[in-house]
């Protein structure tokens, strides 16, 4: 079952006094199936981080559409746009958002309270999410008493404790050591296992090396993708290097 379409999506800058436009998006146009985890590539500037701000909602494509479960992201009224992303988006970002006067309990339960749960179920889907996760524990402390890897993970707690249609992740390991980036890695495929979907942003080999799909953004295009199939990590990983390398030296598409 397909839960994102993105159908010819072309996005256009016009610089501040109209001189000049610039096309950051060209056409784009791709699926991503339920339960499936995409990594995103590219070059800085090559048009990823705008994708990713149409995908959240954030910015709206100059034509074409984002269809996500049905549902035309185009067709949502300006005033209800917090709402459809607090709704069906889960996110997880390279400096995590988290709120320091908050302690990471509630910085998860944040969303549910916007959208106005009970106490009652908040508590019990935090717990077995925090369980998973591994963060019991330090739910009481505040986000400046725990490491960049346990923010982390209290990040994906509140990315996933809404029960989200897609989890979209902007660099989520950029701002890790070694350690975490693999803790983090090893909690999104399980999470993913669980049928969470996934769409990740990163510049990572490593990090889309776990990934099922990996789609290579060029000057505003898709240039390329890579299926897992059959691949272990380290395959992958090779094949990943591979086309980064093709799109640096300015190969054909592949």
């Amino acid at each position: 079952m397909t839960i994102l379409d993105v159908k010819q999506v072309k996005k256009i800058y016009t610089t501040r006094f109209g001189g000049n436009k610039v096309e950051a998006l060209k056409n784009v146009s791709f699926e991503v199936e339920q339960g499936e985890y995409v990594a995103i590539m590219g070059e800085s500037g090559s048009g990823k981080t705008t994708l990713l701000n149409i995908l959240a909602s954030l910015d709206k494509p100059t034509s074409g559409n984002i269809i996500l479960d049905g549902q035309p992201l185009n067709n949502i009224k300006e005033n209800k746009l917090a709402t459809f992303r607090r709704d069906n988006l889960g996110f997880v970002f390279q400096e995590f958002n988290l709120l320091d006067t908050f302690t990471l309990e509630d910085n998860i339960y944040l969303p549910l309270v916007l959208a106005g749960k009970s106490h009652s179920e908040m508590q019990t889907r935090l717990n077995s999410i925090a369980n998973k996760l591994g963060i019991s524990h330090i739910l009481k402390k505040y986000p400046y008493e725990v490491s960049g890897g346990q923010k982390q993970r209290v990040a994906v707690a509140r990315a996933i404790i809404t029960n989200p249609k897609l989890i979209l992740a902007d660099e989520p390991t950029g701002a890790l050591d070694s350690k975490a980036t693999d803790e983090l890695l090893r909690l999104f495929s399980n999470i993913n296992a669980d049928g969470n979907t996934i769409l990740m942003v990163t510049h990572s080999v490593k990090a889309a090396s776990h990934a099922s799909r990996v789609l290579f953004i060029k000057d505003g295009e898709v240039f390329h993708q890579i299926y897992r199939g059959t691949c272990t990590n380290e395959q992958l990983y090779q094949k990943i290097s591979y086309t980064l390398t093709m799109l640096a030296t300015g190969g054909d598409r592949i």
